[in-house]
């Protein structure tokens, strides 16, 4: 049986070779290894270290994220209305209706919700953008009505 030669293996023939024949270290050493040569791919590949270590590159870094501010609701109590009721009449919030109550308006007074502490002791029909039970369940009680205004 006849023995077909075969040509060697590049590496079997550069074996103790420091650099398998392309002279210097670098120069069989593309920019494959390193993901390009010098700032290649800074917006691509290299995105997290533009980012971290040099922000201005591209006129901006890293923007992180800014919880939005919680909303206060401007607030009103049931005994605080009537307490208030002159005040509201020089505000013109306040109307006579043709059965005799009093109307609020305290959307327009700048309050957005109604809560339930304190008693009314006159009927009054009251608008607002929103009201708690108890404040709708005592604002009926004593014989008023409480409008919801988007």
């Amino acid at each position: 049986m006849r023995v077909i030669p075969r040509r060697k293996k590049k590496t079997k023939k550069y074996r103790g070779s420091r650099f398998h024949g392309y002279g210097k270290l670098r120069q069989h050493r593309g920019g494959g290894r390193r993901g390009g040569r010098g700032r290649a791919g800074l917006h691509k590949h290299k995105w997290t270290w533009t980012t971290a270590k040099d922000p201005e590159y591209f006129g901006r870094g890293r923007r992180g994220f800014k919880r939005p501010g919680a909303i206060q609701p401007r607030v009103i109590n049931l005994g605080q209305i009537e307490e208030r009721l002159e005040q509201f009449s020089s505000l013109n919030v306040v109307s006579k209706t043709e059965d005799g109550k009093l109307e609020i308006d305290l959307v327009k007074a700048g309050y957005d919700k109604v809560l339930g502490m304190g008693k009314l002791s006159s009927p009054i029909i009251i608008k607002c953008k929103a009201f708690t039970e108890t404040a709708i369940k005592k604002i009926e009680e004593a014989g008023g009505k409480a409008i919801v205004i988007q």
